[in-house]
């Protein structure tokens, strides 16, 4: 399965009048800490020891230089912040999810936390599939994780799994090619939340003939 997409030239028209919605680059530096307690745009779910470096960095990268505003933990946190406080509510607070699943990936209870809190916020998710395949995400349970967190982790895994997205081999793959697949993915999410947006809100502001 793949995602519907729109041809090359209706990407860039539309990537164009997206982005030129969006507050303009501000000249002076502004520190990215701060901009951690506001909504953010894209929250990058990922396992760090498998992808932090790779396309989780670089989406974030790539995702900041067309002025969104994506949050990735190590970029929006500092020393001394709430960990579960600050990842919750940017989570809450986000339009989209990206989920880079990789082979630690369910080994990680932060990550199944993320992914559980998507889920249960109605957030929409894209999914990216490195180096590993949907049929095999498992939770392999070593009494650590909860009764209560593992039914959660465990029905946020399953509507993974049959969610449409992007694959990537590390081994003959181009990073660049994934990065800014998604990065098209994430704005066209973007302008369709905001055309769904326009839309109810034109209907509630039509008045209803008598």
């Amino acid at each position: 399965m793949h995602m519907q997409r729109y041809s090359s030239a209706a990407i860039m028209n539309l990537h164009r009048n997206f982005l030129a919605r969006q507050t303009p680059m501000k000249t002076k530096m502004v520190n990215p800490f701060m901009e951690s307690k506001n909504a953010c745009d894209v929250f990058i779910n990922h396992r760090g020891i498998d992808t932090k470096r790779t396309i989780a960095t670089l989406l974030y990268d790539h995702l900041s230089w067309l002025n969104l505003q994506p949050f990735l933990d190590n970029k929006n946190m500092k020393p001394g912040d709430k960990l579960f406080d600050n990842i919750d509510n940017a989570i809450r607070n986000c339009k989209i999810g990206v989920t880079v699943f990789s082979p630690n990936y369910c080994k990680s209870y932060f990550c199944l936390h993320e992914l559980a809190l998507f889920m249960e916020s109605k957030k929409k998710v894209i999914p990216i599939f490195c180096d590993i395949k949907p049929s095999e995400l498992r939770i392999v349970n070593n009494g650590s994780v909860p009764s209560k967190d593992l039914e959660r982790f465990n029905l946020a895994l399953e509507e993974a799994k049959y969610t449409v997205g992007l694959t990537f081999d590390s081994s003959k793959g181009n990073l660049s090619d994934v990065v800014k697949n998604a990065s098209e993915i994430v704005i066209e999410s973007l302008i369709e939340m905001e055309s769904e947006q326009k839309l109810v809100k034109s209907s509630r502001n039509t008045p209803m003939a008598l």
